[in-house]
């Protein structure tokens, strides 16, 4: 009866979500202002995307994509806006951003491997106007990335990546790598890159909460490296406590999902992640 239960609420809100996008109201429960501010109150994080979500479509799909679901806040990929992109074309692309109530908050992942590419990254991220770079960095460049931080006064978020590299396998490799350096370098903890390397997404919230500056949220059919992409509230992780530890840790970041099963055709399991998150999290 439970597991019907919690199928029949994700297939409801996914329609709904489908549908238009409308809030979620369980029975006994009125529908006023007083009441959504007070369900929003207990967040003290922001609901986002990942633009690798999207890593098969245009812009304009995406910006779409995130209307219909009620998400305003987008970390961005250089398929949407190049490295090289010029100032017109920075400005072009938050203009249609802001066409649908839409900011890019962070850019990357970006793999950096030279001290140049490191030095493209802070200048792109600058012109940009974002103050968070997702990066993957060689070890060895870690120093290098402590000087640009100090000079640029941005925050860089290591973004982890389980058993499939040996770079950031989890959040407590990169925690062992950072915890020296500028308190502005941290993570970007993907809970379900950390799952699969055999971690607490939850428990490793708790610890290292400190530098943890972006938080990939998506979920994974298994505990180890055959864990494979699924629609939220189908996998291992166990949401209700990491977004307890979310509330715990008062995380002020962004959440985004970051949806990597079927990309080329991603529509329906990302408005049942949304649904399912936004649900148990009372966004």
């Amino acid at each position: 009866m439970k597991n019907s239960r919690r199928r029949f609420l994700k297939q409801g809100l996914a329609g709904a979500l489908l549908v238009g996008a409308a809030p979620v109201i369980r029975a006994g429960e009125a529908q006023s202002p007083i009441k959504a501010k007070a369900a929003k109150a207990v967040n003290p994080f922001q609901l986002g995307m990942a633009g690798y979500t999207f890593v098969n479509f245009d812009l304009e799909t995406t910006l779409k994509t995130l209307k219909q679901l009620d998400i305003h806040y987008l970390c961005i990929k250089d398929f949407h806006l190049p490295l090289n992109s010029t100032e017109e074309q920075i400005q072009a692309f938050h203009a249609k951003c802001a066409a649908y109530d839409v900011k890019g908050y962070a850019v990357g992942p970006i793999y950096m491997k030279t001290e140049a590419e490191i030095d493209r990254a802070f200048d792109y991220a600058q012109r940009v106007g974002v103050k968070l770079i997702v990066g993957v960095p060689n070890y060895e460049l870690l120093p290098y990335v402590d000087k640009k931080v100090k000079e640029y006064d941005f925050h860089y978020a290591i973004h982890l990546h389980g058993p499939d590299m040996k770079l950031y396998p989890d959040a407590t490799d990169v925690w062992e790598n950072t915890k020296d350096l500028d308190p502005r370098i941290g993570m970007c903890l993907d809970i379900g890159h950390d799952l699969r390397n055999g971690c607490n997404p939850a428990a490793d919230m708790k610890k290292y909460h400190s530098r943890v500056f972006d938080v990939h949220i998506k979920d994974v059919t298994d505990s180890s490296k055959a864990g494979r992409g699924i629609q939220i509230g189908r996998g291992k992780i166990d949401f209700p406590a990491f977004i307890q530890t979310l509330r715990e840790v008062n995380y002020t970041g962004v959440c985004s999902l970051e949806y990597e099963k079927d990309m080329k055709d991603p529509f329906l399991g990302i408005a049942e992640s949304i649904g399912y998150f936004k649900a148990i999290s009372d966004i």
